[in-house]
């Protein structure tokens, strides 16, 4: 175990407020936490920089918030299948979820995880898997588009059986296939048409469960006043 993780979790400990333990709460964490705000993982983050070993560590102590730095320390180029399948089986809720995604889709295996993971039943397996899918579509131009094509036909026939949260992961994979090419936006919105509304159950929460076709539509238009600007920049 690395010498400093005693420290580092009395240190979340001390970061941690009993709001920020409600709210955790109220999005489903279950396990330990010390309601640690995202502000301050921010700050360790900078601080701690890549800590492998002490990601490691912080994982195995179980508390939600040092699963939340583990992600964030961690070296993504030593995020391998035995890694990443150990964690993802470990997983609860989807605040975990999300931050255990953002690491996933850095490593690489990525994309061949994430192939395996969405033919998952479970949960939360499923939606990191739906997850990375997103986030690769939206970062990684390397992959072939047949690929997300495939997988927005697999969205199409799955989404309605799948679990809750499942369900809306795959609206957001949905979503940044459906932005990533004008072939793939084509292909997503007809999906996304024949869907409909897909309902998931946020519970004592804000959160909603955004609109496929008009959220692709954004996207794409944001992107092309952005670029619109940098070219004018560019001009300059």
């Amino acid at each position: 175990m690395a010498p400093e993780v005693d420290d580092v979790l009395s240190e979340l400990k001390t970061a941690g407020t009993e709001q920020a333990q409600k709210t955790y709460r109220r999005h489903g964490v279950t396990d330990e936490t010390y309601g640690v705000s995202y502000a301050t993982f921010a700050k360790l983050t900078k601080k701690m920089k890549v800590n492998h070993d002490l990601a490691i560590d912080l994982w195995v102590s179980g508390v939600h918030d040092a699963r939340v730095l583990s992600l964030m320390i961690a070296d993504p180029m030593r995020g391998d299948v035995e890694l990443l399948d150990t964690w993802v089986a470990t997983l609860g809720n989807y605040v975990i979820t999300d931050a255990f995604s953002t690491y996933a889709a850095k490593t690489p295996v990525a994309l061949g995880r994430a192939s395996v993971w969405i033919g998952d039943s479970g949960e939360w397996v499923s939606s990191a898997g739906w997850n990375v899918i997103g986030q690769l579509a939206s970062s990684d131009s390397s992959i072939d588009d047949k690929i997300f094509e495939r997988h927005v036909a697999t969205i199409e026939r799955e989404i309605g059986a799948a679990p809750n949260r499942t369900r809306h992961a795959m609206n957001g994979a949905l979503i940044a296939v459906g932005a990533r090419s004008p072939k793939l936006r084509e292909a997503a919105q007809a999906s996304a048409s024949r869907i409909g509304k897909v309902v998931v159950d946020h519970g004592d929460t804000n959160c909603t469960t955004p609109d496929a076709i008009s959220y692709i539509g954004k996207i794409v238009e944001q992107r092309a006043k952005k670029a619109a600007k940098a070219a004018q920049n560019a001009r300059r």
